[in-house]
């Protein structure tokens, strides 16, 4: 009879389909069924997991269908390679099955080599050649080669190899990756994601691999337009397709502050599971390709800034195993150029009724603004400009106004934004070189919605050298061209003219650049005021 663990599954029913095991399985008997798998299954057992083992003693010539329906109901199947492996014709069709149900309903496979050589399994060699000179002779060719490509298919997957060492090692190896492919760490979202699926269908066409190469993707965009989101949502999606995972967010700010060697440390225990202690970077460089060399990953390295922070964490993709991935997301276009990433997508601002749908969540805790305050939302919505960190902050920030304090409150952020927003906008300028953020405080003040040919002009007469410097601009995401007219976020202008106001707030005559009317009049009068005295 068949031996099972009968009680709930550990693991969250899948949106999908249902299912009633969690690991299936799959050894041949007579090899290992009081040693390697037994141990295997009281370990998988104890940890929750809700397995079933095939293990019946006598069998017929055919694999009923009872058993093919367990194996489409168990969400990963483990296949245990042994020397007798492929004499079993029960075993052959039941590594068929799973390799059907792994193409066509994505069920999870891991093999696990046990003291045999992976080519042999791949290549039908060895003993695996001696069981298939007999059923070549018994058995239908249409079935015989059904089975080999299947063992050929499941011997490319990244499994398990048990030779030598204790065997112990290996099973709590197996239990702790199963484990962590069952109850993924879920990063935190925000339950009011607005416009985010048309974006995260555009990001998902650039992960498609069809080889074994390590794949790198980058993001880029403004601060604030929703980057990090996206990381985080294709990471709780795919983490699980992974013999290992880890996201590393705020990099730029956590580099500034020391934290290098806790990044290090960081990405090895979220891939392996475990601490690994180490005291100095180079050596934790080291380790990251001697540890993660062979595994099949997924990275993601949020919010860069500098090169050289991603030569501490992974500075090639060679340093991890085939088939991995690397998410990088960053302000610096040219960045990712640098580093070699060949697939980028720019993270780009709300459609309008997206953003007042996401205004209005934080505003009203409604999709729709309330009907008094229609206008003064469409206003707001306009002001913002598609910045999903500016609709959330403004609508957070006048929940429960009387219409006459939204009033007050939009004339007031016309002419100081709001420092929640400022800040995050203003890392990307504090990054700048001097000359780049002289011709970027000069494109805020005076040439936005100017002709780019005009404004070179000017620039270059300045002493400045505007051309490389606005490629640069360009590609921090802080200015953009179309059509030849320099463009730039109504937000980030703002926050280049309080930068220049800062210098000596009230009092304009001191300021570097006057582009305010009323500022300019200021300006003159205070100066004719100091002359006349």
């Amino acid at each position: 009879m068949a031996s099972s663990t009968q009680k709930p599954s550990s693991s969250s029913s899948s949106s999908i389909r249902k299912y009633n095991f969690d690991v299936f399985l799959s050894f041949r008997g007579e090899d290992t069924r009081y040693n390697f798998t037994d141990h295997l299954f009281v370990n998988l057992d104890r940890r929750g997991i809700n397995t079933f083992r095939d293990d019946q003693l006598e069998r017929g010539e055919e694999i009923n269908s009872e058993l093919l329906k367990t194996i489409e109901e168990s969400r990963i199947s483990i296949v245990v390679f042994s020397k007798d492996y492929a004499q079993s014709k029960w075993c052959l069709d039941e590594l068929a099955k799973i390799m059907e149900c792994r193409e066509e309903m994505e069920q999870i496979v891991l093999p696990v080599f046990y003291h045999v050589d992976p080519s042999d399994v791949r290549k039908q060699t060895g003993s695996f050649r001696e069981a298939f000179s007999i059923h070549e002779r018994n058995v239908d060719e249409k079935k015989v080669q059904r089975w080999k490509d299947s063992l050929t298919k499941a011997s490319n997957l990244s499994g398990f190899h048990v030779n030598d060492g204790y065997e112990s090692k290996h099973i709590e190896e197996i239990t702790n990756r199963i484990c962590k492919r069952l109850n993924p760490k879920l990063l935190h979202i925000d339950d009011d994601m607005v416009g985010i699926d048309s974006r995260l269908e555009d990001f998902k066409l650039l992960l498609n691999n069809h080889s074994n190469d390590v794949l790198v993707v980058g993001i880029y965009g403004t601060g604030g337009i929703g980057k990090t989101t996206i990381a985080k949502i294709v990471y709780n999606e795919i983490q699980c397709q992974f013999n290992g995972a880890c996201f590393l967010q705020d990099v730029r700010e956590r580099s500034k502050n020391g934290c290098q060697l806790q990044l290090q440390k960081q990405l090895l225990h979220g891939i392996m599971g475990q601490e690994v202690e180490f005291s100095d970077i180079n050596e934790g460089i080291n380790i990251i390709k001697s540890r993660l060399g062979s595994k099949k990953v997924l990275i993601v390295i949020d919010d860069v800034d500098h090169l050289k922070q991603l030569k501490l964490l992974a500075e090639s993709p060679k340093w991890f195993g085939p088939g991995s991935t690397i998410i990088i997301t960053t302000r610096d276009r040219h960045l990712l150029v640098k580093y070699g990433v060949t697939k980028t997508y720019e993270a780009t601002k709300l459609h309008y009724e997206e953003a007042l749908q996401l205004f209005s969540q934080h505003a009203f805790k409604q999709k729709d603004p309330k009907e008094d305050y229609v206008d003064l939302s469409n206003c707001m919505v306009q002001y913002a400009q598609g910045l999903p960190l500016a609709l959330k902050v403004l609508g957070s920030s006048l929940r429960d106004m009387t219409i006459d304090e939204w009033k007050s409150a939009l004339d007031e952020f016309k002419k100081n934004p709001m420092k929640e927003i400022n800040d995050v906008l203003r890392i990307s300028f504090d990054g700048l070189e001097p000359s780049q953020k002289e011709v970027f405080l000069d494109i805020a003040c005076f040439f936005k919605g100017e002709c780019k040919d005009v404004g070179l002009r000017i620039l270059d007469g300045c002493k400045l050298n505007p051309m490389s410097d606005i490629r640069v601009l360009c590609d921090r995401c802080l200015v953009s061209i179309s059509g030849n007219v320099v463009q730039m976020h109504n937000l980030i202008q703002q926050m280049g003219w309080a930068i220049v106001r800062e210098k000596c707030l009230g009092d304009p005559n001191k300021w570097s650049r006057l582009w305010d009317v009323d500022d300019i009049y200021d300006a003159f009068s205070r100066h004719e005021d100091a002359e006349e005295t």
